[in-house]
């Protein structure tokens, strides 16, 4: 049997017990918790830093394209304007021979304009409704302008080679416009691409910093609550084993008390069995001793 002392000692333990593992439960749930919390923060930057990367990428691939297009359309408009440069030459050139070939046959007017008043005359002698004096005049100036071009046409090819390379420059300059609008259009939107590239870079660094934090902070919380984890399983085994003294306490109490019951039962039943040989008068209570022992 136990002592007073024992006892004592044995439900204090037990109620110490109980109070740290009320303690720890409480310790491990907020771990938990806070463990959570950190690898859903971690998870979620790490899910950002995912879509910035692929943002990054996207800008990249777009930015290179552009910067691709932008060399291209710098080689084909430096190809237009040396061709641009040669072809001024060219025209110069013929522009002289043109000039002189005027001066030699005494030409005022360009054969291809020449030919374009005398079938704009002949439009209108065909389509307008005119007096008779102003047909005559009109037709009068028909057959100058016929002769001049008669006599022009002999250097027609040398206004027709001006006018034709005047046209070749013209398209030429169209082209190398065209280029250069491209490429200012092309080089400013791989510049907006790069700044974005750059932007989404840095930000992608800064949740890096918050990625690692979160994730130290998860494995810190983690380490924390295998721990308390650990001293709750050893307080639940100190608990259980210490319930299971005091059950046995109980147990081996119960049946002291039993024990001592039944002793005095047996005295009682003695007394009673002494009286009823004496003819001595049972109360209420021996007969109620004599009834329960028997049973």
């Amino acid at each position: 049997m136990l002592s007073e002392e024992e006892k004592r000692e044995l439900f204090k333990k037990l109620n110490d017990a109980q109070k740290e593992v009320t303690t720890l439960r409480a310790e491990l749930n907020q771990t938990d918790e806070q463990k959570e919390v950190a690898f859903n923060s971690k998870e979620e930057h790490s899910k950002r830093i995912r879509e910035l990367i692929k943002k990054i990428k996207d800008s990249k691939s777009k930015r290179n394209s552009l910067t691709e297009q932008v060399k291209k359309d710098k080689e084909l408009r430096d190809q237009l304007n040396s061709r641009i440069a040669n072809k001024i030459s060219e025209f110069n050139n013929l522009s002289k021979e043109k000039q002189n070939v005027i001066k030699k046959h005494k030409i005022n007017a360009d054969p291809f304009q020449i030919k374009n008043e005398i079938e704009r005359l002949e439009s209108r002698i065909e389509t307008e409704v005119m007096s008779f004096e102003r047909e005559k005049e009109i037709m009068k100036r028909i057959k100058e302008l016929s002769r001049e071009y008669k006599d022009s046409k002999k250097i027609s090819s040398v206004f027709g080679k001006v006018n034709s390379i005047s046209k070749e420059i013209d398209e030429l300059k169209a082209g190398a416009e065209d280029a250069h609008k491209r490429i200012q259009s092309r080089a400013k939107e791989s510049q907006s691409r790069h700044e974005e590239m750059i932007a989404l870079s840095k930000e992608a660094d800064e949740l890096r910093v918050k990625e690692e934090s979160a994730f130290h902070k998860f494995v810190e919380m983690k380490k924390k609550f295998d721990e308390v984890n650990e001293k709750l399983k050893e307080k639940l085994l100190e608990m259980n084993l210490a319930k299971k003294e005091i059950d046995k306490y109980k147990i081996e109490n119960k049946i002291e008390e039993h024990r001592v019951e039944e002793e005095f039962l047996k005295m009682k039943e003695e007394d009673v069995q002494k009286k009823m040989k004496r003819g001595g008068k049972l109360t209420t209570e021996d007969i109620l001793v004599f009834q329960r022992f028997n049973k």
